[in-house]
């Protein structure tokens, strides 16, 4: 398994077996497999999306925006519940050119990745168990 790492944006490779170990990056030390939320920039994004192999659940959000500042926590909590999914967020007015390749119109917007590809997209606040069942429901989809 292929895991990019947010912190210097070396890419992994771990053992599938070894995915619940708690790893590490090779190159930094800090944890790959993290349960919290991780900000990551325009420049890491790219290869985070390709080189990463769990599915990734970004969110699109903006400091001053309330609706995102609400749905933060919530984000976090589902971040913690569910080890299977990396969860990311990208500040959409840091990240104008990957807000505009991805189309975002409003935020907060959520988009699940698979293999690179996005296959689902939600706008809105949503609680975490929300989060979680909308995330389950398209990744066990055919």
């Amino acid at each position: 398994m292929q895991l990019v790492c947010t912190n210097c944006n070396a890419t992994n490779r771990v053992p599938n077996e070894r995915l619940g170990d708690q790893p590490v990056c090779g190159k930094c030390g800090q944890a790959l497999m993290s349960t919290h939320p991780a900000q990551l920039s325009e420049q890491q994004l790219p290869k985070f999306l390709s080189h990463t192999e769990l599915p990734i659940l970004i969110d699109f959000w903006a400091a001053w925006c309330g609706p995102c500042r609400a749905m933060a926590p919530q984000f976090e909590q589902a971040a913690m519940a569910a080890p299977n999914i990396r969860f990311v967020k990208v500040d959409s007015d840091a990240a104008p050119i990957a807000s505009q390749q991805f189309g975002i119109r409003s935020i907060p917007t959520l988009l699940l990745m698979r293999d690179g590809r996005e296959i689902a997209r939600q706008s809105g606040v949503m609680p975490a168990q929300q989060i979680i069942e909308w995330a389950n429901r398209h990744l066990n989809s055919p």
